[in-house]
């Protein structure tokens, strides 16, 4: 297995620190917002890095953390006239339904900035006996010029960044770099004591704190998206180098940007759309083959015309997973069983995942399998269900397990049997009608909902046309 490192820019051996066991941290939220579909975008790259790394057999703790504690919680709380608690735990409670909406696997912790206020006073106070910080009048700054490597992940010269013109100028710090460690209360804002008097921690040192409490002093993988690179990661190696004298992190993973119309998505630009947005009009599974058939390093143009795209894909997966599970349930015996070599594929599958997680070429190898077990069911009569045993494994164990773009558990529920045929013809009329009047959101919302529901339209120059999908 060969990983990508931002950190030396080059493809390296994957070897853990301690294998089998792995030790993964994912930048999670910070809890003021629904999050974005471009933050979807790395928590589910992530989600199938980890899977993959189970599928080969490692041991992965993964650690997510929520950031209930930050400046953009206090402003929300103050434009909703409510408290920081009340914004943190709602939001929090979004991105857990979010998450598992997008059938992303549930983190070994998730550990919360607030509960962790501790851990942080015990590596600033470090970080200042050890000369690394500087405490004025109650606010605590990292001293950068003490730390003689910074910039060594970004790659960015401290000299150039001194004098760049997005430098925030604040007269209490010794060197424009240096950056909070730890807050000094202000009037409304949330605060626990400490040696330096009651405030909050900076962010950067919450990832620290957290990293090293649950994983240990060197972990084998940090990721996050490519804006974290700086300063949030540049920052966290300094601090936790700094006061443990050791690498912090072995491989930096980091996941480009997911665009609209080749600009960044964003809440700050306002071009963003809310992950429970797009699930409201895509399935999961969609929606994760939308970014598996991208590089997770590189950049994503978002459009509904991917999506649309994405959604197909996901309805030939679908419907050979159908074909499989009414044959298996059937139990044929027979004679027939056709020689494919399934193990083929599982070796293309593994041989592109572990060039630096190629889900592209993954996806690929999907479709290919697709269309060959298609072609020799449609080649062939009464075959035997062992058979079809061996191509439900292969995508249990490839698109499932791995990739996430289908779920076996839920086809069995996926159709609720009393569904009407005259409502669905009635649906069908309303989705002509919204076409017709160019409301293509209420026409896909509508394609989506009888999806969801185990109703599959097939659009054709005639109309359209439907199929249930019936299990058992």
């Amino acid at each position: 297995m060969k990983i990508y490192n931002t950190f030396t820019k080059t493809k390296e051996d994957f070897q853990p620190i301690n294998p089998p066991n792995v030790t993964m941290y994912m930048c999670g939220p910070t809890v003021y917002n629904y999050f974005h579909i471009g933050n979807a975008r790395s928590f589910v790259m992530a989600d199938i890095v980890r899977r993959y790394l189970e599928f080969k057999g490692f041991n992965v703790k993964f650690i997510m953390n929520i950031t209930d504690v930050d400046d953009n919680i206090i402003k929300k709380a103050n434009e909703e006239k409510k408290s920081t608690t009340d914004v943190a735990s709602f939001y929090t409670e979004a991105f857990f339904e979010d998450v598992k909406r997008l059938k992303i696997k549930t983190a070994s912790v998730y550990p919360k900035a607030t509960l962790h206020i501790s851990e942080m006073i015990e590596v600033i106070k470090e970080l200042e006996k050890k000369g690394f910080a500087y405490n004025v009048n109650g606010n605590v700054f990292y001293d950068v010029s003490k730390f003689s490597s910074y910039g060594k992940l970004s790659g960015k010269n401290t000299e150039d960044l001194e004098s760049g013109a997005r430098v925030d100028v604040n007269e209490e710090k010794k060197n424009p770099l240096d950056f909070a460690l730890w807050k000094k209360v202000k009037e409304s804002e949330p605060s626990w004591d400490s040696p330096w008097g009651k405030g909050r921690p900076g962010w950067h040192i919450e990832c620290s704190a957290m990293s090293i409490k649950h994983l240990g002093k060197s972990i084998d993988i940090h990721a996050g998206g490519n804006d974290l690179i700086f300063p949030h990661h540049e920052n966290e190696i300094a601090q936790s180098e700094a006061c443990f004298e050791q690498k912090f992190v072995k491989y930096w993973l980091h996941f480009g940007f997911l665009n609209i119309q080749n600009e960044k998505m964003s809440k700050s630009l306002g071009n963003f759309f809310t992950a429970r947005e797009v699930l409201d009009k895509y399935s999961a599974e969609a929606i994760r083959l939308f970014f598996a058939q991208t590089n997770y390093g590189g950049p994503l143009n978002f459009s509904d015309e991917l999506l649309n795209s994405a959604q197909k894909g996901y309805e030939k997966i679908l419907n050979l997973a159908e074909k499989i599970e009414r044959e298996i349930n059937l139990n044929t015996r027979s004679e027939i069983i056709p020689d494919f070599d399934v193990k083929k594929y599982y070796s293309d599958f593994e041989k592109v995942m572990d060039d630096d997680f190629n889900s592209p070429q993954a996806a690929a190898v999907i479709f290919d399998f697709i269309r060959a077990a298609n072609k020799i069911i449609a080649e062939n009569n009464n075959i035997d269900s062992i058979f079809y045993q061996g191509l439900k494994q292969f995508l249990k164990n490839t698109a499932e397990n791995v990739l996430g773009i289908i779920h076996f558990g839920d086809l069995a529920n996926a159709l609720n049997p009393n569904i009407d045929n005259e409502q669905i013809e009635m649906l069908i009329k309303k989705r002509d009608i919204a076409k017709k009047e160019k409301n293509f959101a209420l026409a896909d919302q509508i394609r989506t909902e009888l999806s969801n529901l185990g109703v599959i339209l097939q659009d054709s120059k005639t109309g359209t046309t439907f199929k249930k999908i019936i299990l058992k």
